[in-house]
């Protein structure tokens, strides 16, 4: 599994309408197009405008291969030019030393 992690800031001042409807058709929809096994959004309770989305893939060669996309790069661009600032893209795996989650018992 490889976890992709979409960061970045809303810019002030924009049509939050527009950026949700936005972001639920594009960055969720591309995702799920892209065979994600999960999509979670998140935003920051301290510095708001921040926003997380993380999405889990099979593969590290599918977001090779997606990130590369002609449809990654123009969401990016969009994204970029009209709704965030700071954008910040990262893609984790398990670690080595511990590659399955820990749960607590209850």
């Amino acid at each position: 599994m490889i976890e992709v992690h979409l960061a970045y800031d809303v810019k002030p001042d924009i049509d939050e309408q527009a950026y949700f409807e936005w972001m639920k058709k594009e960055i969720v929809g591309l995702f799920k197009r892209q065979r994600a096994v999960e999509v979670r959004a998140y935003h920051n309770t301290k510095e708001s405008p921040g926003v997380l989305v993380v999405a889990l893939l099979e593969k590290q060669e599918e977001w090779m291969k997606f990130s590369q996309s002609e449809e990654w790069h123009s969401l990016l661009n969009t994204l970029r030019s009209i709704f965030a600032t700071n954008l910040r893209i990262e893609d984790w795996e398990p670690s080595p030393f511990i590659p399955t989650p820990l749960r607590s018992h209850k």
